[in-house]
């Protein structure tokens, strides 16, 4: 959730993994359900606020059952809603929100390698949130997603992309992509555009070196992603989003396996240019100056340039 007075960010996510076994008890941090909190403020560094529950203290909804349900203390998210009440070192983090939206859509779902699926792809938050006695509050609050994803593993590598453009006297536009490794060498690509209250999908995604392709810098201080893709109907992207800044941040996820960790690189505070083409010809051009979530994981392979890089266990307002 981009805040909607520019001041910056609000990923929440509520996880469940591993319940079979009791999640990864010996490794720190890995209780099977937990709640995350972090803030992405716009002219500082971003901060991750983590509480780790029993999986006796959860109530699920049943598997295919409606209204969908995940609490776990005074924490919360629902269909259409979520809310939190965190203590972590010192910290105090509640939220209490409300999202609405007009579009949703399924990413991915690949039976037992896992789903991403979006509820609310062009979300309106209001609501308030609070960090140690700062409130933020507001109609709309903010705007951004609330998705899915559940998988029985994380994937090798993905990079995963969300972008909300408001758009003066029109209504919003939302763009989202997603690529991950798959089985036999094979690669998930898949981007979907909300444009004019239609929707349009991509799944020729391929990174254009004239564009920069997708780049976590060595020195750790810049984090892009930039393609062209283009769809049956004739239709083409060139898309072009720059999380670098201080809003550039690390996390670290437990392998599912229970065998250690590995890192995640998040900015919810990501620039992104879309042009929008239609044979060739410039239809429409889309910005966002801190509205896109840009998040990617997985091995890099390092070129004379750059590190190159080439989730599936969450739910998440973001």
């Amino acid at each position: 959730m981009g805040l909607a007075d520019g001041g910056g960010a609000w990923w929440f996510r509520y996880l469940l993994t591993n319940p079979g076994r009791g999640g990864c008890s010996e490794i720190s941090r890995g209780l099977p359900v937990q709640v995350w909190a972090t803030w992405f403020p716009r002219d500082g560094k971003a901060q991750t606020f983590l509480q780790e529950f029993s999986l006796e203290s959860l109530k699920l909804s049943g598997r295919g059952k409606a209204p969908f349900y995940f609490r776990a203390g005074e924490n919360e998210i629902e269909q259409n809603s979520c809310r939190g009440a965190l203590q972590v070192a010192g910290h105090q983090i509640a939220w209490n929100l409300d999202y609405r939206s007009t579009f949703r859509v399924t990413l991915s779902n690949k039976g037992w390698i896992g789903f991403s699926r979006t509820p609310h792809s062009n979300a309106r938050f209001s609501g308030e949130v609070t960090l140690d006695g700062v409130r933020f509050a507001g109609d709309p609050l903010g705007f951004g997603l609330q998705g899915h994803n559940c998988g029985y593993q994380h994937r090798g590598y993905w990079k995963w992309l969300h972008a909300y453009f408001l758009r003066p006297g029109a209504s919003p536009s939302t763009l989202e992509a997603l690529v991950y490794d798959m089985p036999f060498g094979l690669v998930f690509r898949k981007a979907v555009l909300w444009h004019d209250q239609k929707r349009h999908v991509f799944r020729n995604l391929r990174e254009d070196e004239a564009l920069g392709g997708s780049v976590v810098c060595a020195d750790r201080d810049c984090f892009r992603w930039n393609f062209r893709c283009s769809s049956p109907g004739g239709m083409s992207l060139e898309v072009l989003v720059d999380g670098s800044g201080s809003a550039l941040h690390r996390v670290q996820y437990v392998k599912t396996d229970c065998s250690g960790r590995f890192e995640v690189t998040n900015n919810s505070l990501a620039k992104a240019v879309v042009r929008i083409e239609r044979n060739r010809a410039l239809i429409d051009r889309l910005e966002t100056a801190g509205g896109a979530a840009l998040e990617m994981a997985g091995p890099r392979v390092v070129t004379a340039k750059a590190n190159l890089t080439v989730p599936l266990v969450s739910e998440s307002a973001q």
